[in-house]
């Protein structure tokens, strides 16, 4: 009765009819994820956690800096903060229930549930790209338009930015996801991934598969490409202006701001194209393939952030300093 009320809500009446005419309406799915390595089970858990640890910290020590230094409260560590929060709420939605599973041979997931992890995953993993280009955007703006700069990116406008990456992404994730989910499912309900992928969820439905599979990619693949080309832009524009500046010192201060970011960016969206581009893929391989992009990728953005920003380290001393203080 659950699985009907959630399809009623998000899906065409359509697709419920041709699941009373297929009589095929599956109440969970199991993600085999990496039970085909059987001997590595104890192993895999055990760097996913520590990784997993080591991103909420990251990202955590991210966010409480940036609140409660008053040095941080400008749009570039604002934009910073709600990156951190983003991808934190992206490993919330995978992770845990991939290190469960790894401890467990009980792998389901209702159907409800695959439906909510896909569309928060899709959700948060599109405005995670999107907060990319406001950030890449943010330094176009900096760099190319200094004296402008305060006048056109407030703290104000950059929250408005924000809730726009979220909205954004959420857009297109209720489209991808209601694709998917429109229809019944046949079985087998094994689903070769460790977390309800698009890819691997809509090969077991009853429709279509392969005409879905090409539509969701598609979107996916022109939402990626195309906050990406963003980027790119703009780093052509801020190129052509660094490369104007007539000290050598003014040129690496001005590259100095961009480094970290450009990192993470060719690291994410690496990855990322990898996942979609990859044509033809098995569950298997989308697997292997997906762990970089879903565990690497988040543990290491707010070390490269972190890491490279002096701002950061000085708020993280500020901190330390206060606490040892009073701790005397």
């Amino acid at each position: 009765m659950e699985n009907l009320i959630f399809i009623c809500c998000f899906f065409p009446i359509s697709g419920i009819q041709r699941m009373k005419i297929n009589h095929t309406i599956l109440k969970e799915f199991i993600l085999v994820g990496f039970s085909v390595y059987p001997h590595a089970q104890t192993l895999l858990f055990v760097v996913f956690f520590c990784l997993y640890l080591l991103t909420l910290t990251g990202n955590l020590a991210i966010m409480y800096l940036t609140w409660v230094d008053r040095c941080l409260h400008t749009p570039m560590y604002l934009f910073l903060s709600a990156l951190s929060f983003s991808e934190t709420c992206y490993t919330l939605t995978i992770t845990p229930k991939m290190l469960s599973d790894l401890l467990t041979k009980n792998r389901g997931i209702s159907v409800i549930g695959c439906g909510l992890q896909m569309y928060f995953f899709l959700g948060l993993g599109g405005t995670h790209s999107i907060i990319l280009t406001l950030m890449g955007f943010d330094r176009f703006l900096a760099i190319c338009n200094p004296l402008r700069y305060p006048l056109l990116m407030t703290n104000v406008v950059c929250g408005q930015l924000v809730a726009s990456a979220w909205v954004a992404g959420f857009i297109i994730s209720i489209t991808e996801t209601a694709l998917i989910f429109r229809g019944s499912f046949c079985g087998p309900n094994l689903v070769k991934h460790f977390f309800c992928h698009m890819r691997a969820v809509v090969r077991l439905s009853c429709l279509d598969s392969e005409l879905t599979e090409l539509i969701v990619t598609a979107i996916s693949v022109s939402a990626l490409m195309g906050t990406f080309l963003l980027i790119i832009l703009t780093y052509v524009f801020i190129l052509s202006t660094v490369l104007r500046i007539p000290s050598a010192e003014g040129k690496q201060k001005a590259f100095s701001t961009c480094a970290s970011h450009l990192t993470v960016v060719f690291i994410h969206f690496g990855f990322a194209s990898i996942v979609y581009l990859k044509p033809g893929a098995s569950g298997g391989d989308d697997t292997v393939i997906a762990v970089p992009y879903t565990v690497i990728t988040p543990f290491l953005s707010p070390l490269i952030f972190s890491l490279r920003n002096k701002d950061m380290k000085n708020a993280f001393r500020k901190v330390l300093g206060k606490t040892s203080s009073l701790n005397k």
